[in-house]
């Protein structure tokens, strides 16, 4: 009885619930001190988080899908914000402006993304339980194919038109392209002013058609095989899933819904950054959904808006709140580049803490057990010392 009552002790709630969510909490309590510091107008930033929330969660979204197939966070997503950004440059050169070139980049993607997507599934298959770090290191790969691909190859060995996206010497992109062409087009479709604040009505379309995607996907086959991938690739193979297969197929899918996230991203900025759209989109994007109280096993629909809305506002309100404070702007711009890596370092050291916890209370639990299933035995005289031995 004793060591059932044992087995049957679990952790304080509110311990319980701090450890679980100390990440959104800490970004709460910033929101809660830093907001009033900064002078912001209720008004302002309510539009200035609509528009965030309209240009990142379609990106945040994407990260999902690997996440249940147990891969964890999809720091290799910059591949399809390559491929995205690649498509963007043809509809560029080929003056496709509007929705119809917002459709086309995301066709001329689709299988940019497909082959990006499936060569980072091979690679992450090769290092089954170390995905997130061999998803960075490709990143930086790939970045230097893509670099090697724009700056020497288009106007080259690609045929680049439009001399106004070249570099003088004839060949190569510009550093930054204008998409006045595609500015805020599916934006500005339909917007609605509630309140004052400028609600973008078919991009939120768009994002809410993707959650439906990602709920209904979960029910799917393939989704419920992801998911018992997620949980143990053992016992889905003696299921009969092809482990391989399906982890590559995760990744394809979230690379390809990176690049028409990347594609909406930029209709809204108007801008490309030829050489460093891509580069931390990966890390803002982890760092909003980890903002958010997801984890590297565990993550849903909720925790996008809510890691958006979360690191979004510290965001806004970080350099002004700086400024107030010590009247320097630049200390909250510093402050913005800590929170963005010390988030994703906390929140995998958090992980690993409460997965190791986890282990040695499972350990526990079993030993617990076989005393127990000793003592029914009639061999109650032996000790937890000599079990654990």
């Amino acid at each position: 009885m004793k060591s059932q009552d044992t087995l049957n002790k679990t952790m304080n709630p509110v311990l319980k619930l701090l450890i679980d969510y100390a990440v959104p909490i800490m970004f709460i309590l910033i929101v809660v001190v830093a907001t009033p510091v900064s002078g912001f107008s209720l008004g302002f930033l309510a539009n200035e988080i609509m528009t965030r929330l309209c240009r990142n969660s379609f990106l945040i979204l994407s990260l999902l899908i690997p996440v249940m197939a147990g891969m964890g966070m999809n720091f290799g997503m910059v591949l399809g914000a390559m491929a995205g950004e690649i498509a963007l440059i043809f509809i560029t050169d080929w003056n496709i402006v509007g929705i119809s070139g917002i459709l086309l980049a995301m066709l001329i993607a689709t299988p940019i993304a497909i082959v990006f997507g499936y060569f980072a599934g091979v690679v992450l298959n090769k290092a089954t339980g170390r995905e997130m770090v061999t998803g960075l290191m490709l990143g930086f790969f790939m970045n230097g194919v893509y670099q090697l691909l724009v700056l020497y190859g288009m106007g080259k060995l690609i045929p680049i038109t439009n001399k106004d996206i070249l570099l003088t010497r004839g060949y190569g992109i510009r550093n930054a392209i204008n998409l006045d062409g595609i500015r805020q087009c599916l934006d500005n479709i339909i917007k609605l002013d509630l309140f004052g604040v400028q609600i973008p009505v078919v991009t939120l379309l768009v994002i809410a058609a993707l959650c439906l995607f990602i709920v209904w996907f979960r029910k799917t086959k393939l989704g419920q095989d992801m998911r018992t991938v997620g949980q143990d690739m053992e016992v889905a193979r003696t299921a009969g899933i092809d482990v391989n297969k399906t982890r590559i197929v995760s990744i394809v899918i979230s690379t390809v819904l990176a690049s028409y996230g990347m594609i909406i991203f930029l209709q809204n900025m108007g801008t490309l950054n030829t050489y460093n759209s891509h580069e931390q989109i990966g890390f803002f994007c982890i760092a909003a959904l980890l903002v958010g109280g997801a984890s590297v096993t565990k993550a849903s629909i909720p925790n996008v808006f809510v890691g958006v809305i979360l690191f979004h506002t510290v965001f806004v309100v970080s350099p002004r709140a700086g400024k107030e404070l010590i009247g320097e702007a630049q200390l909250g711009e510093y402050f913005r580049v800590f929170i963005t890596y010390g988030v994703i370092a906390f929140s995998l050291a958090l992980y690993a803490w409460r997965r190791k916890v986890e282990q040695e209370n499972e350990r526990k639990k079993a030993m617990i057990l076989h005393k127990a299933s000793l003592q029914k035995q009639g061999k109650g005289g032996v000790s937890l010392e000599k079990i654990d031995n």
